[in-house]
């Protein structure tokens, strides 16, 4: 191909695909509605990469618990039903999704594609010297609060030969700073990694600066598509047209406003949240990743700040920080490592995570020729953002 390639989307699913095209040898336009790159739902996620465990939310037994979650006053599900056709058909297509058999085969498909994106990132750092992104390899541990949560932790291993079983006293001599703590046992997986997902975008920027072979255009939100017959021909920014030759829409949950006739994008935001507080001389901070099972919420650290991200609301599409959900989950954080970093000096915030109902994303082509989709990765957009760029840049290549 040497056509001159456009993306919409300045997120890190964005930038690791026009990444991927670049070293295929492509040019590209990378096209973002906000000012700055990688200022939404890529700035302050969870921070791990997790790679082997990427099971899909929709699973048999889900609605019930999630009925039990929205029963609870800190629960980490919280939903909203609205006015939207949108909502609707997303949730009874989860609902759908909620079968033993989809969610065992949805989960396969991830986790080819996120040991795809774990050997995509391992080469590009070392080949073209990535890095400065607070990248570490520090292993996972998934820690339990229960017998029944801990038994089927234990009979759900993705991945038996790399993940091992611990008791109490092996976690707690494992990661120093859960003594004291109430978990009973976790799952660990030596492999995992963390990074700063917004520190990562600045370095693909930098380089893909540098290569002459990509022009940004920010702050220029696309309102329509162009198109004439089977093919897209330009873009709407306000009133320029943008003329394109080749398209691929990484707009996360914005995509289905962009959407063209015949094509459904099953695309909803899901609301996460995220604190980052500094780490001090006197904190003891975890220094491995740490997913507190039942409380649905991660710890990882970054350099010298720890990263806690938690929630799932399903409320719209309503960017704002929730006070209440927030102070909800600082709770939690300061109730279960009271020591691991200053919560005073915390810093909030909340993204929009573009989630399909069975947690696939959407990657390949369209009916339309010239036309190309990367989008729907939900809550692991930084853990598949790799292998999805660069299978996608394979495809069209």
């Amino acid at each position: 191909m040497s056509q001159r390639v456009t993306i919409i989307g300045g997120g890190v699913i964005g930038l690791a695909t026009a990444y991927a095209l670049v070293r295929e040898g492509l040019s590209v336009d990378l096209v973002e509605a906000r000012d700055s790159l990688a200022s939404a739902t890529s700035f302050a996620n969870g921070g791990q990469l997790s790679y082997r465990y990427v099971a899909p939310l929709a699973d048999a037994g889900v609605p019930w618990q999630a009925l039990g979650w929205l029963l609870q006053g800190e629960s980490p599900l919280r939903l909203r039903l609205r006015l939207d056709p949108a909502q609707w058909r997303w949730l009874v297509a989860f609902m759908m999704a909620c079968r033993r058999s989809v969610n065992r085969r949805n989960t396969e498909v991830l986790l080819e594609l996120a040991l795809h994106s774990q050997a995509t990132l391992e080469r590009w750092r070392e080949d073209d010297g990535l890095g400065n992104f607070a990248w570490r390899r520090n292993g996972k541990l998934v820690a339990f609060r229960s017998e029944h949560a801990f038994a089927r932790g234990r009979e759900h291993l993705l991945d038996p030969v790399s993940q091992q079983v611990l008791g109490a006293t092996d976690i707690q001599a494992l990661e120093p700073s859960l003594v004291g703590t109430p978990f009973i046992g976790g799952v660990y997986t030596k492999d995992e990694e963390v990074a700063d997902c917004h520190r990562f975008c600045q370095q693909l920027a930098e380089r893909l600066r540098a290569s002459g072979r990509c022009r940004f255009l920010l702050g220029r939100p696309v309102t329509r598509l162009i198109r004439r017959n089977d093919e897209v021909t330009g873009l709407l920014l306000g009133h320029e047209q943008l003329d394109v030759e080749q398209l691929v829409l990484c707009a996360g949950h914005r995509s289905p406003g962009l959407a063209l006739p015949g094509l459904k994008l099953p695309i909803y935001p899901l609301k996460g949240y995220s604190l980052t507080a500094p780490i001090a001389s006197n904190h003891r901070a975890p220094e491995v990743s740490i997913t507190d099972y039942e409380r649905k919420i991660v710890y990882a650290r970054l350099g010298e700040q720890l990263r806690v991200a938690a929630m799932v609301d399903i409320v719209g599409f309503d960017e704002t920080v929730d006070a209440r959900r927030y102070q909800s989950m600082l709770r939690l954080a300061r109730n279960t490592l009271p020591e691991a970093a200053d919560y005073g000096r915390a810093v909030e915030w909340a993204g929009m995570r573009p989630a399909t109902p069975t947690g696939v994303p959407i990657l390949g082509a369209t009916r339309y020729r010239n036309l190309w989709l990367n989008l729907g990765h939900g809550a692991l957009g930084f853990t598949l953002a790799c292998g999805s760029g660069e299978r996608l840049a394979r495809l069209m290549c």
